[in-house]
């Protein structure tokens, strides 16, 4: 039963080193100058990870900063969600490689994958703090680490253009006695009508590898945007009347913590009546990161000072499917 007693008691961010200007992605595309400008007004600049950068090395990297953060071991651990929506292999899952990352392979640490696209860590958040509830776990790690740069179609200009790579994580206990940290309202729902506005094909079953009618396009990300944003514009305001009354009218909260789809999405915010500069904003400098996007901006908040223990948040966003989510937490 909702509030979960739940604290982030630490966070930890990781970005890939190669930082990929608009113009580097305009000559790798075959664009002119200033095509990102106009097709994606608000990204800049977004992270691609190399080689050596993998799902797991990078949730590990953010996963080391988020305990040092929370002041405790990787060992104090007792369960570690992989909240992404991008795998790095197809089996095993990535829980176990992001185990493995943190020196933990022998632990016996359960660790398993929530996969809900860009949606993954408010669902892991919601998971988590049932657990807490329940007093199943005391130290839980939520790990979301995002490389959709390996997917994307340099034929579709309007995500090549988008999308960057990251990763963050999050250490959450059970809130100590006196302390308001909680997670007060969580509400998702899902549009299947919309599945086929963003996807890749291939890598399961219906376009499995080896199947000889697979070919390469069907292993790149597709996205039809003007529909997804003429879906999720639909949707979205009596979600967020359902979410909270006081939240469609742009009260209730100090800051809203959005994920990143793009600029035009965020902008639907405005219509809320939240004060612009009380909604994080990443997109100029990371684009779109998935399910990193959030707690990237979230990490950000709060290590920038802007974002202080007591503040009620609205993390809310997008996935694919299509779906909606959302959650009002005191950090």
């Amino acid at each position: 039963m909702l509030p979960y007693r739940l604290k982030i008691a630490g966070l930890g961010r990781y970005l890939p080193r190669r930082v990929v200007p608009n113009a580097a992605v305009e000559a790798r595309l075959g664009l002119t100058a200033g095509t990102i400008a106009r097709t994606q007004a608000g990204v800049v600049e977004r992270r691609w990870a190399e080689d050596d950068e993998t799902n797991s090395m990078m949730a590990a990297a953010a996963a080391r900063e988020a305990l040092a953060d929370a002041g405790i071991a990787a060992t104090d651990l007792d369960l570690i969600i992989n909240a992404s929506g991008s795998a790095e292999q197809a089996v095993p899952d990535g829980g176990a490689l992001v185990q493995r990352e943190l020196g933990l392979g022998a632990s016996g640490i359960p660790a398993f994958t929530l996969h809900s696209t860009c949606l993954s860590f408010l669902n892991a958040l919601d998971v988590a703090g049932a657990f807490l509830e329940a007093g199943r776990y005391r130290a839980i790690l939520i790990v979301t680490s995002e490389l959709p740069s390996r997917a994307l179609n340099p034929e579709d200009i309007e995500s090549a253009c988008l999308f960057g790579d990251a990763a963050v994580a999050a250490v959450v206990v059970p809130t100590p006695p006196g302390e308001p940290a909680a997670i007060e309202r969580v509400r998702f729902e899902t549009f299947g009508e919309g599945a086929d506005y963003t996807r890749i094909l291939g890598g399961g079953t219906r376009r499995h590898p080896n199947d000889p009618r697979t070919t390469p396009a069907d292993n790149l990300f597709e996205m039809q945007g003007r529909k997804v944003m003429m879906h999720a514009t639909r949707v979205f305001p009596p979600f967020l009347a359902r979410l909270g009354e006081d939240l469609a009218r742009g009260e209730g909260v100090d800051w809203v913590v959005p994920h990143q789809p793009s600029a035009l999405a965020l902008k639907v915010l405005d219509r809320f009546g939240f004060q612009r500069e009380r909604v994080g904003v990443t997109l100029d400098r990371l684009g779109n990161c998935g399910a990193a996007s959030c707690p990237a901006t979230l990490y950000e908040l709060v290590r920038d000072g802007r974002v202080a223990r007591g503040h009620r948040l609205l993390l809310v966003g997008t996935g694919a499917g299509l779906g909606v989510g959302g959650l009002v937490m005191v950090y």
